[in-house]
């Protein structure tokens, strides 16, 4: 029988069985840190020492991952003495996959019993004060008409992010400047329009992307530890004159893959 996803605490079936995959590949440590890395950002597993990698399509249970700038591989290796596992890559809703199976590198991380969970993505700006290139400490989400919860249970209090003050003071720590703001959660896979955007910004939308709520929702349902960053790659539809491509979204991250790695390195160490 399928498990209701949202059912406090439940981890669906399949997980222990990637778990053991994981096991009889020695991967299965309890990892110091869990990272899922956004469009562009999958330069971030260079950063690893001892490096490791399983492609996703040899993972039993694991979706394949469809997008450009998403490797579709599971990383393992070190970062300043810490065992870290990234998902260069992750999956989406508009690729054709269920909300229950997008949140599959969360429940992983509660399955293996990680001290924290990264999330990081490229994401639109919305905020007029945003220019591309900013990072973005997410303190809010706006979920539209995402339903994730089984009715018969009670409400869940999403307000869950303890960690973004935190996360802004290592940031300050280090000399790395941060955002912080309200992420909207869209289905995507298209850009959003110029009305849609002005909509999102009188609804208190910072940045504006296609992943990372769902995430965030499991890791707080699982009571995970958990930091989210966008990076934000391009001026949303209508704030700028310029049209959209996916390509400024590779070219931003590559811009700011070091100020991302340097961020990624405070947070595993001192979160």
């Amino acid at each position: 029988m399928q498990q209701i996803l949202w059912t406090r605490m439940v981890i669906p079936d399949h997980i222990s069985e990637i778990k053991l995959f994981l096991q009889n590949r020695n991967e299965a440590s309890a990892p110091d840190a869990v990272i899922i890395l956004g469009s562009g950002l999958g330069s971030f597993g260079k950063q690893l020492s001892g490096l490791r990698s399983i492609p996703y399509t040899d993972i039993p249970h694991f979706p394949n991952s469809t997008v450009a700038g998403h490797d579709g591989k599971l990383l393992f290796g070190e970062i300043d003495g810490k065992k870290i596992m990234a998902f260069s890559g992750r999956f989406h809703h508009y690729e054709g996959y269920p909300l229950a199976r997008t949140v599959l590198p969360v429940q992983l991380a509660k399955a293996m019993n990680a001290e924290k969970l990264i999330i990081s993505n490229a994401a639109g700006g919305i905020n007029l004060h945003f220019r591309v290139g900013d990072l973005m400490v997410i303190d809010g989400i706006i979920r539209q008409n995402m339903i994730l919860s089984d009715p018969s249970e009670e409400t869940w209090n999403y307000e869950l992010y303890p960690y973004a003050d935190k996360a802004r003071e290592l940031a300050e720590k280090i000399g790395v400047v941060t955002q912080r703001g309200t992420y909207l959660y869209v289905k995507g896979p298209n850009y959003e329009t110029k009305a849609e955007i002005r909509a999102f910004r009188k609804m208190g939308g910072d940045a504006v992307g296609m992943s990372t709520a769902p995430e965030l929702m499991e890791a707080a349902r699982l009571n995970v530890k958990a930091v989210a960053v966008s990076l934000i790659t391009n001026a949303a539809a209508g704030v700028t004159d310029q049209k959209l491509d996916h390509a400024e979204v590779k070219e931003a991250a590559e811009l700011k893959k070091d100020e991302f790695a340097k961020l990624v390195r405070v947070l595993i160490r001192e979160l």
